[in-house]
């Protein structure tokens, strides 16, 4: 039977017939016009793998026709069998990171002040607190008393001037300084000179925090001459 299914062409052959005329004849042409491949050049063409094993498992065990039918897989090419491969962490894997302490401020020696000034603006319906670099250009933090309370009537409070102050120390030493200079100032201009109640709460804030304090000034607008004060000739009635 296997002799005479050897002079029968390959595609009238079928099922169980066809796997033993293959295996009876592996190096074989598997159809009269192409010469298959041999079993030694197809171990060559494949890599030493789990996968490519199972690859080549298969293209020997139905016959070197499925060769060239079949795509080959190719692992590891240009990658020696000692070089570690860097696989990505599994999903249930804790990845530990480590860090990294980055300085924010200038470098300067231990003990070394680094100034930078708070504009304190006090006025009787709010407190600004604003620290900025020497030059005034570049702000480090700026906190209001609004933004610590929620009732309107306490926004210009010494309790919400303070912690408000206390914000911006925190900041301040986050980014490197560690000493201000204060420039407070009221209202001014044809309205009241005197700051309100949390510019002098603020100011303690800032020394409690830890804050060296410099120079105190008094920037509060003062005009030589002006413009008419508003409430009339008479004055404001009460």
């Amino acid at each position: 039977m296997k002799k005479e299914l050897k002079s029968l062409p390959f595609w009238l052959t079928s099922g169980r017939a066809a796997y033993h005329q293959v295996r009876s004849n592996p190096r074989g042409a598997c159809h009269p016009w192409r010469q298959a491949a041999s079993t030694e050049e197809l171990r060559s063409t494949t890599t030493t793998s789990p996968i490519n094993d199972h690859a080549h498992h298969t293209l020997t065990r139905h016959g070197p026709c499925f060769q060239r039918s079949q795509p080959q897989l190719r692992i590891n090419q240009g990658r020696s069998e000692n070089q570690e491969i860097n696989m990505p962490p599994k999903k249930g894997a804790k990845v530990v990171k480590e860090e990294v302490n980055v300085a924010l401020g200038p470098q300067v020696r231990e003990g070394e002040l680094v100034f930078g000034v708070a504009h304190i603006f006090a006025s009787f319906n709010d407190t600004f607190v604003h620290v900025t670099d020497l030059s005034g250009r570049e702000t480090v933090s700026r906190v209001t008393g609004g933004m610590k309370v929620k009732a309107d009537r306490d926004e210009s409070s010494p309790y919400a001037a303070m912690l408000a102050a206390q914000d911006v120390a925190a900041r301040c030493k986050e980014v490197g300084i560690t000493a201000l200079h204060i420039k407070l100032r009221a209202t001014g201009g044809t309205h009241t000179k005197t700051p309100g109640p949390g510019g002098q709460a603020a100011l303690r804030a800032l020394a409690r925090a830890g804050m060296r304090i410099g120079r105190i000034e008094d920037v509060t607008p003062v005009p030589t001459d002006s413009t008419r004060r508003k409430g009339g000739r008479r004055g404001r009635r009460l």
